[in-house]
This record gives structure tokens, sequence and C-alpha cells, in this order.
């Protein structure tokens, strides 16, 4: 077993060191002032960041500010918010400036909670310093602000630039997605962000009980170590969010160490007996028992191991394990699935779901994958699934060895139930293609065949239920009125083909910019468009529609011989409520707006209240 654990980990060193010499011969981009200004709210400062690699870790704020003026560090590649496992500390430097925001109280937020300790140094023009610590090897009340993940206030006077230097050091993965909030953004990020991990432990909770109660039911040990297994990785990941540091050990920076590597053995143990039982492997396959019986002993000793082993070498180790583990049991549901075990479909999927969920977080831990919300939360999406779909195969299981013990005097029933199921089946499936061909030709008629936007008719059909949902909820809704500039020119000179590719161009343009605030467009005649936006006031309206003028201006159609440029106008109209604003008035306003923006010489946002220029 430890020689397989130690090939685990050598393979995967030898794959990081692959990855980090091919990020080493990419070009470094030149890094830039990270200027803040009144519209920023959240700053991602990673693409601002240069790094120095300390690696005897023994480099003061003073000696990093000359290697930094001496052009010391290195830009840190677009995309890398990761280096793996590292020893010694690393440096990281932004020059930020504030030029017009209001806010100059900004939080500076490590999105990562496992760092051993992180300090910031921000040097401001008169020669002061700034300094603050961080991370879980310091009591958590050192935190700025009571938060799963490190954090600093940071202040940031208007027009000065601040020298921001960061010291991370660390015997977990060194990651650094460093961002600045505004408190409020903070506030609202935060909020959002305890929910999705609320709804997901609500999830594991549920399952525990009702598995629990099962069990209780039952007496069937499956129920047991499937309990068991969930509680394990509920507290994986309660350690790994930074949760079990923030509520549970808030003083013992040990514990917020050690439990990383036990729960995942804790974990593995669980995962390991759960197959055993459930796909009941002593009768169907004993060699593989056996294998399983010896890696819940290998994880029993690293889980004891890991309270005396140096975290560095504990967490890779049980990192590795979890592949190894996760892996073989999908070779024990194959094999058994192989046999005519029926429940083990179920089972392999779940585990299907968990193991690409795994893999993706341990590859953001050793630098083989950026850190984006899916390979940072790849891992709660698939044990999520994992444990629904467990669930039902535990359902599953129980449902198919009580009809196998009924089976002799159901035989004929069962004969002609399956006569009916099939008949059924073969109804639903016509159906269903039915219900699929309606809903085809439902969609069709209701899409412009040019761009593919709603049409015009489609979008009056539906503004009457969003202004109601409106005012039901009492949320704003804005109007955007969109007119490509000059577009009868784009056909003059090159034709109507290329006319009709601009504007397939600039509908999806417009639409991925838009789209994402859940915004409804439709094509509303020729060149024009129109776009609804929920819950968005003026000013938001305003803000987006200027960000979508921009998309639009900074790129080009290259649908002709040479790259067209397109430019827009933009009129918004936010939909007065309170006074019972009908469709056609509102409409009318943001075409109004639409007229001032074309008036005011086109290439601009502008809404109804502003005045014409004279």
């Amino acid at each position: 077993m430890g020689r397989t654990s130690s090939g685990a980990v050598g393979l995967l060193c030898t794959l990081l060191c692959v990855l980090a010499g091919l990020c080493a011969a990419l070009p470094a981009q030149a890094r830039e002032t990270l200027v803040l200004s009144g519209g920023d709210a959240v700053v991602g400062i990673n693409p601002y960041l240069g790094y120095l690699h300390d690696a005897e870790g023994g480099l003061d704020a003073g000696d990093v500010e000359r290697l930094q003026r001496a052009d010391g560090f290195t830009a840190v590649p677009p995309g890398k918010n990761s280096f793996g496992f590292q020893s010694g500390a690393y440096w990281f430097h932004a020059r930020v400036r504030n030029a017009d925001s209001p806010t100059t109280r900004w939080l500076l937020v490590q999105q990562y909670a496992l760092s051993d300790e992180i300090e910031i140094h921000a040097r401001y023009p008169d020669g002061r310093w700034m300094t603050a610590a961080s991370g879980d090897h310091r009591p958590f009340q050192s935190r700025a602000i009571r938060y799963r993940h490190p954090n600093f206030w940071l202040e940031l006077p208007p027009g000065a630039p601040v020298d921001v230097y960061v010291r991370i050091q660390s015997e977990s993965s060194m990651q650094i997605p460093l961002s600045l909030y505004t408190p409020t953004a903070f506030a609202e990020a935060s909020r959002d962000a305890q929910f999705a991990i609320g709804l997901y432990y609500g999830i594991l909770l549920a399952l525990f009980f009702y598995n629990l109660v099962l069990w209780l039911t039952t007496q069937d040990s499956s129920y047991f170590w499937y309990v068991f297994h969930l509680t394990a990785f509920g507290l994986v990941l309660f350690t790994l969010n930074g949760l079990g540091f923030e509520y549970l050990w808030p003083h013992s920076p040990w514990l917020a160490d050690k439990s990383v590597p036990l729960s995942i053995c804790l974990a593995q143990v669980g995962v390991q007996q759960f197959a055993r039982k459930f796909l009941d492997l002593g009768n169907r396959w004993q060699r593989g028992d056996r294998v399983g019986l010896l890696l819940i002993a290998a994880f029993a000793l690293l889980g004891i191991a890991s309270a005396f082993l140096p975290y560095r070498i504990s967490v890779p180790i049980a990192s590795a394990g979890v592949f190894i583990s996760t892996g073989w049991v999908a070779v024990e549901a194959i094999v058994v699935l192989r046999r005519g075990y029926a429940p083990a479909r179920i089972f392999l999927a779940a585990w299907a779901a968990f193991l690409v969920g795994t893999a993706m977080f341990a590859a953001v831990a050793f630098a083989l994958l950026p850190k984006t919300f899916v390979t940072e939360y790849g891992v709660q999406i698939g044990s999520a699934l994992e444990m629904l779909l467990l669930s039902i195969a535990l359902g599953y299981r129980y449902a198919s060895l009580r009809n196998e013990n009924e089976r002799i005097i159901r035989d004929g029933r069962q004969q002609l139930m399956h006569e009916v199921k099939a008949r059924t089946s073969e109804l639903q499936d016509a159906l269903s293609q039915l219900g699929d061909a309606h809903a085809r030709l439902r969609e069709s008629s209701q899409r412009d065949a040019l761009t593919g936007l709603y049409t015009r008719r489609h979008f009056h059909e539906r503004l009457p239920a969003l202004l109601q949902e409106a005012r039901a909820q009492a949320a704003p809704l804005s109007l955007l009125m969109v007119d490509l500039d000059h577009f009868k020119s784009i056909n003059d000179e090159h034709g109507h083909l290329a006319g009709d590719s601009c504007l397939r161009w600039a509908a999806r343009v417009l639409a991925g910019t838009l789209r994402p605030a859940h915004a409804v467009m439709a094509r509303f005649g020729g060149e024009e468009f129109v776009v609804a936006l929920p819950g968005h006031d003026l000013e938001a309206a305003t803000g987006l529609a200027e960000k979508a003028r921009q998309a639009l201006a900074g790129s080009a159609c290259d649908s002709a011989e040479t790259p067209l440029r397109i430019t827009t106008s933009i009129g918004v109209h936010e939909v007065d409520l309170a006074n019972d604003e009908g469709i056609d008035q509102a409409l009318e306003r943001a075409d109004r707006a639409l007229y001032r923006a074309k008036s005011d010489g086109r290439d601009c946002v502008r809404t109804a209240g502003e005045a014409l220029p004279g």
C-alpha cells in the first residue's frame, strides 16, 4: 500500500513539475498599477501582481521593497492563482491607486482558507507602513472581520499610489486568489457565499437524519456506514472551507492543521466500509473485499500518524490517497455491476460525480488547474450529487433485496406488469417526443430567424408578466432601447449579407454581456434591439448598458473583407412602478432616451430624464 501511495504522489509531483516548467517558459506580462475608480466594488488584484519566492523565508518587508524597486519581482502569469505545495515564503506586490473612488477603506481578502501565515505590508507615499497578519496559525480573532477567509483592512486615500506587499508562508497549497472589496460589496458577497454553503450543509444534514432513521429502523449496516461517510466528508469540507477554524477550534492552530488529513482519512475509511457493505463484496468479489480492508487499515494508520507528521507530508499523501481510494471503489462497482448486481449502477454514477469534483479540487491544490468557481466548488457539487445518488442507491438496494425475496410468488404477476410497463413506456416516449416537438415548434415561433433573439411580438407577450412580477416583489424593472449606429452604410458599402452577419455578431455580443444579468432580449426591428432588465434600477441598468456599449465598440465584426467597427446608441428607462406606468408608455420613454443618445452624437448611453443638447 505504501509503494502505491508513494507512486501516486511521485506521479502527481512529476506532472506538477512539468506544468510548472511550461508556465515558467511563458512570457510574463508587464504589470500595471491597479487603479480604483468610482464604479469599482470588487476588484481581483491577481492580474497586477508580481511575485518573489523567498526559499529561506528570511526576507523582511524592507528587503522585499528594495528587491521590488530593483525589478526583482516576476509578473504572475495570466490566470495563475496557485503555486502548489512549496517551501519557504512567497512575496506578492501590487501598486494600487485610488483614482476617484469615494471608498477609502477597502477589505483585502485571500479567498483560500488554509494558509498558515499571511501578512500584509502597505507602504504609503509619505514613508508610512501599515502591517497586519492573519492565517490559520494565528487566533481567529486576529482577522479584520470574522470570516472564514483571511482578510485585512486597507486604507487607500485618493490620488496617491500605495505599494502593497503580501507575504504567504504555508505548508498547505500556495494559492493566491486576492481581491479588494468595498465594505458593502463584501457584505453582499459573504452573504451569498454563506447561503450557498448553508444550503449544501442543509442537504447533508437532511440526508444524515433521513438515513439515520432508516438505519435505526432496518438495522441495515449499509445505512450506518453511509451516515459515517457523510459525516466525515462533511467535516472535510467544513475544514477546507475554513468553517472549522471559525466555529470549532478558533484558538487552536494545531487542530486547524491536523483536522485536514484526519478528516480526509476518516472519510475514506467510511467510503471503503460503505462500499464493502453496499456492494456485498464478501460474497460477490472476495479479492476486492480484501483490498478494501487493506485500504481501510492504511487510512486508519495515516489518520493516527497525521497527528505527528508535518502538514506538508500528511496532506499530500492523504490527497493522493483519495484518488487511489475513490478509483478503487469505482473498480469495485464496475466488477460487481458486470456480475449482475443492478444497484451498483446508481452507485457507480454517484462515484463518478464525486471523483470528478474531487479530482478538480486536488488538481487546484497541486497547481494543475486554475482556481475558478467550478474547480473550487466542484468537490461540493460532486459530493452533493454523490450523497443524493447514494441515498437513492440505498433505497434502490433495499427495494431490490426485498423484491428478490418475494420473486418466487410474484413471477407471473411481474411478467404481466413488465408487459404493461413496456407499453406504458412506449406511450410515454411517444408523448414525450410529441411534447418535445411542440416545445421546439413554439420556441422556433418565438425566435428571430436571423439573430436567434426573441421576436418583438414575444417580447410584448413577456413584458406584462415581468411588469407584474416587479410590482409584486417591489423590485425595479428597466428597459433598454439599442440601435446600431450608421448601420445602413454597412449594407450599402458591403452588401446585405455582410449586414446580416454583423447583426448576428452584434446580437451575440449584446447577449453575452446582458444575459448573465437575466436580461430578456428581442430584436425590435431592423438594427434595433429591446432589452428588459428585471431587478435593475436606473443606475444599475445604465451601468450595464455602458458595459454592453463598450463590448461592441471594443471589438470588430470580421464578416466583411476588412473588420467592421460598429458602435451603438442605447436609451435607458426605469419603469415607474409607483405610478402604474403602462407598457407602451415605458417603451416610448425608452425610445425617447435612445433618441437623446443619437442626438448627442451616437455611441453613448442616455436616459429618458436627461435633457436634449441645446
